[in-house]
């Protein structure tokens, strides 16, 4: 199963019905481009493409866009809280563009100290991978692929946002914080990620 963020709607790509405000039965490449444009341009929330073949469903699916992959990570402390930082008057977590070359796990620890100014920062694990969709300037659709990972850190606190990026807070958070301050002002597939990671944390303790 694929979720897939849309102007913040979701679209789930599935073998089997989801029960979602609507659903479509793959048949053909156009059931994709029918279900975007739903999306993209009526008050559908929530839109379920749904096929035996689920691989080729991706597979056709992916071919409507430039993909872009990037990478992050969901960075601890030993007391619990999680690293934010805020950009455009959002909160969101560390991440970027993938590099030339660059494995997953090497561009997330990157990227988080590029944006965050930490350095030391260990990576646990992998935790799932998110997708949204947004448009160019030049009308060019983008699929971003966004890898996120666990990692800790036990070190001495040099966070500072990086300007330059449009960042302008970087800010530990409690789980109460996190739920009252920065679930209402981010994004659905930040949300995501940190809810399946407080389920991971709490499966393993």
């Amino acid at each position: 199963m694929y979720k897939v963020f849309v102007n913040e709607k979701k679209l789930l790509v599935s073998k089997h019905p989801e029960n979602l405000e609507k659903e479509i039965r793959y048949e053909s490449f156009t059931t994709l481009e029918i279900a975007l444009d739903l999306l993209e341009n009526t008050s559908v929330q929530e839109l379920n493409v749904y096929g035996e073949n689920l691989d080729e469903i991706w597979q056709e699916f992916q071919k409507l866009f430039r993909i872009i992959e990037a990478a992050g990570g969901l960075v601890n402390k030993p007391d619990g809280k999680i690293l934010f930082i805020k950009r455009l008057g959002k909160w969101d977590l560390p991440k970027g563009k993938m590099e030339k070359g660059e494995s997953r796990e090497e561009s997330a620890v990157r990227e988080i100290e590029e944006e965050t100014g930490l350095s030391d920062v260990e990576l646990v694990g992998f935790i799932n991978t998110t997708y949204h969709i947004y448009i160019e300037r030049n009308g060019e659709k983008i699929l971003k692929c966004t890898h996120w990972f666990e990692m800790n850190f036990d070190g001495e606190d040099t966070s500072k946002p990086q300007i330059e990026e449009g960042i302008t807070e970087v800010a530990w958070k409690t789980t109460s914080e996190i739920e009252n301050e920065v679930f209402p002002s981010t994004f659905k597939n930040i949300k995501l990620i940190v809810k399946e990671f407080w389920e991971i944390k709490k499966l393993g303790s």
